[in-house]
């Protein structure tokens, strides 16, 4: 069986678009043979920033013959059936066979499907892919149709089998496949021929090039932390950076440089963002945490051993490390003299258009954090504060140039003016946690700060109707809601979201509307400009009555509709009816995400249905803890003994109910038992019923459960000894009162009737 190599060589692919493109290949190819009737032991993918590879080995010399059988038309069918039948499948008449069939007797194709080399079809496959191959982004050049990510300047496309090597044939728009490649573009140019992929990688790492993209991260890692390490120093971990650095080179030479003594001072975040962003560095701190130099890497080896680069790549970085320094020293200066310039410049940026300007919003989240913070613990006014300066650093230099420092350096702005050390804290934590891994904030004012921030997001958005759908969330809401869950879980906090969204979307909804208002109002004026432009048209203009007449029609138009508008703004009660709808969705889309967080701690998705019933729904850490203590209760013996004896309790109950009418509520009275497993039923229902709704006063969920373990074995052994609907009327009617406490305690837990459904 041969092993096939192809090679697609080119000009420098994107390091983004590097791995994706290597494994798209490998599908293509793969699919593609596969399809065509061929199979193949195992297939490897490579890239590097000039190349794309794939190997496949033992793949089949050949696709099978095989034999295809096709019913025809019926042998009396009319004339035009049968000459489009044998015009699809390519055969003559007497070529055909007749069969029975459940609808009489048919005609019947046998078609042979001729097998066919294997050079004949990775031929065929590989131009498909290379046509059809899906670049985020491609180019043509020259004079050719072709498209591809750089220019691609030579294919490599053979069959390797044991007595040597077979080129494909294969030409794709003058670009005629070889068995030969390129090494370094600078260290070994020239091309050289290939027989198998052993010998392949072999040729290309004399040639200075690492074909293993894993292989040149594994290299670059090693070389700086060893280079680190002797200067007593550490390089900063950063796994995007080092992967997107390994496809910037072929051949990876690892060079440490110091940052100049003007800015060691600067913040180590900024520094570190500004080498990695700009630059592809690494940064190297020392024991203290300080970042004191820096890692680059070459595409090639120099006989000065990487000084020249070195003293190219000072100049640059000190050129962007200044930007950085002036933005840092200005944005200081500001600071000090008062961080209320940064937010009332707020007031000219747009959040949302039908959500007002960013100072709004923050005017909402200080609201909010005033309106939480006795529920985690924190000091009113200071998270008052917290929220108003939280989003100020949105407004500085160092912000405006690196996004991603934003909160970040909120906080250092916050120290430098004085602020609260909760303040300041607070101002880079309540984006957190921005993702199910990130780290939940624990300081009071932090999470008053982070909870008012992620609801206003929420609420704002549910009441403009600008809700998640499928997989597009441009607004990161299902992010900002697991947010949520997560530090009310983390904060173990009550608190109750129904009423307070549904307040906070109807305040947003009159803001909405306000804005609406004064949008639709300009506009009318707009049109009333435009109607005595027309107006004022010389009465000789040929077309001056028909604009008049359009330009009035618009008015009136508009007109109407600011007045409907009007109405429904001042309609409260239907206002309060969609502020109700909203946060009712809002609310639900919560328990879908609180599934979601709790199905990853192994909660199962019965146990959080069951959980999600009641007077508490919207209380989502009296949802988890119920859904975990009853988690753990159903893995016991006792917990799914009882969840049996529940159900049973249950379609009896239900079954009675139904066919006499009456609800059985009120209880059984133990005098009236006439059975010892059901006096010993009355008996243990009486001190459980107690423990349990104290229990479940102060939210003890596991010693509820406990309590409930203890019915275990009296309700088994009522069941197996008693018949509850006994001849005597006053005795089954008892007995299914017994049977509704049983229900009823259950029920102020869950509804275990949704566990197993």
């Amino acid at each position: 069986m041969p092993d096939l190599l192809i090679e697609l060589f080119s000009e420098e692919i994107p390091a983004r678009m590097q791995r994706r493109a290597a494994e798209d290949l490998k599908k293509l190819v793969t699919d593609g043979v596969v399809e065509a009737g061929l199979t193949y032991a195992g297939a490897v993918a490579h890239c590097t920033p000039r190349r794309l590879t794939l190997a496949l080995h033992g793949l089949t010399d050949a696709s099978p013959t095989t034999t295809e059988e096709r019913k025809g038309p019926r042998v009396d069918a009319p004339e035009k059936a049968l000459e489009g039948f044998l015009r699809s499948t390519g055969l003559t008449r007497d070529q055909l066979t007749v069969a029975d069939d459940k609808k009489g007797q048919v005609y019947v194709a046998k078609i042979t499907h001729r097998g066919r080399p294997a050079a004949a079809i990775v031929a065929e496959v590989l131009e498909h892919a290379i046509r059809n191959f899906p670049w985020p982004k491609s180019m043509r050049w020259g004079n050719g149709s072709l498209r591809w990510v750089r220019p691609l300047r030579s294919i490599l496309c053979i069959l390797t089998r044991e007595d040597g090597a077979e080129v494909v044939p294969l030409d794709i728009d003058g670009i005629v496949a070889g068995d030969t490649t390129e090494g370094h573009r600078f260290m070994a140019p020239g091309r050289f021929a290939v027989t198998s992929f052993d010998d392949y990688e072999a040729k290309l790492k004399r040639a200075k090039v690492v074909l293993s993209s894993e292989e040149r991260a594994d290299h670059i890692w090693q070389d700086a932390t060893n280079q680190a390490f002797a200067a007593g120093l550490e390089v900063v971990e950063d796994a995007g950076l080092l992967a997107e650095v390994a496809g910037l080179v072929e051949w990876p030479v690892v060079l440490m440089g110091k940052i100049g003594d003007a800015f060691l001072d600067l913040p180590p975040e900024v520094l570190q963002t500004s080498m990695k962003e700009h630059q592809k560095f690494f940064s190297v701190r020392d024991t203290s945490g300080k970042i004191v130099r820096f890692v680059t890497v070459a595409n090639r080896e120099t006989a000065d051993d990487g000084a020249t680069i070195l003293d190219g790549n000072n100049r640059v970085l000190s050129a962007r490390l200044a930007d950085a320094k002036f933005f840092w020293e200005n944005d200081l200066r500001v600071a000090k003299s008062g961080m209320e310039t940064w937010t009332e410049a707020l007031s000219n940026v747009t959040f949302h258009a039908k959500l007002g300007w960013q100072s709004e919003r923050i005017d909402r989240i200080a609201a909010l954090a005033h309106e939480l913070a006795p529920a985690v613990g924190a000091d009113p006014e200071l998270a008052v504060r917290a929220a108003r300066l939280a989003k100020a650093d949105l407004s500085s230099e160092m912000v405006y140039e690196f996004p991603e420092l934003q909160g970040l350096m909120g906080r250092y702005y916050a120290e430098a003016a004085g602020e609260d050390p909760a303040v300041a804290l607070a101002a880079q934590e309540h984006y957190s946690p921005l993702g199910p891994s990130d780290d939940v904030p624990t300081a009071p004012v932090s999470v008053a700060v982070a909870l008012a921030d992620k609801l206003d997001t929420l609420a704002g958005f549910w009441a403009i109707d600008e809700k998640p759908t499928g997989s597009k969330d441009p607004y990161a809401l299902r992010r900002a809601a697991l947010g949520v869950i997560r530090l009310v879980l983390s904060a173990d906090m009550e608190l109750p979201l129904y009423n307070k969204l549904r307040d906070w979307i109807f305040s947003i909804q009159q803001t909405d509307r306000s804005l609406s208002l004064l949008i639709s109002a300009n506009k009318i004026e707009e049109a009333k400009t435009e109607l005595r432009l027309c107006e004022r048209l010389p009465t000789a203009h040929p077309q001056r009555e028909v604009l008049i007449d359009s330009a009035d029609a618009n008015v009136t138009a508009l007109v109407s509709s600011h007045a409907a508008l009007d109405a429904q703004y001042k309609d409260g009660v239907r206002n309060a009816g969609l502020a109700e709808s909203a946060s009712t969705d809002l609310l639900a889309f919560f328990h879908d995400r609180l599934k979601q967080h709790l199905k990853s701690e192994g909660i199962r998705h019965d146990v959080i249905d069951a959980c999600l019933t009641g007077d508490r729904t919207d209380d989502l850490a009296n949802v988890t803890a119920r859904a975990r203590a009853l988690n753990a209760f159903l893995a016991t013996e006792d917990g799914e003994n009882l969840l049996q004896g529940y159900k049973r309790a249950k379609n009896i109950l239900d079954q009675a109910e139904e066919k006499d009418g009456v609800e059985y509520s009120y209880g059984g009275d133990p005098k009236l038992a006439e059975t010892e497993e059901e006096r010993a039923l009355f008996d243990a229902l009486t001190p459980a019923k107690p423990a349990i709704e104290a229990a479940l006063a102060s939210e003890d969920y596991p010693a509820a459960m406990s309590a409930l373990a203890h019915l275990r074995a009296p309700i088994d052994a009522f069941f197996e000894a008693v018949q509850v609907n006994a001849e005597s009327e006053i005795v089954r009617r008892n007995r299914l009162n017994l049977l509704s406490e049983i229900v009823r305690l259950c029920a102020q837990i869950a509804d275990l009737g949704r566990i197993g459904s």
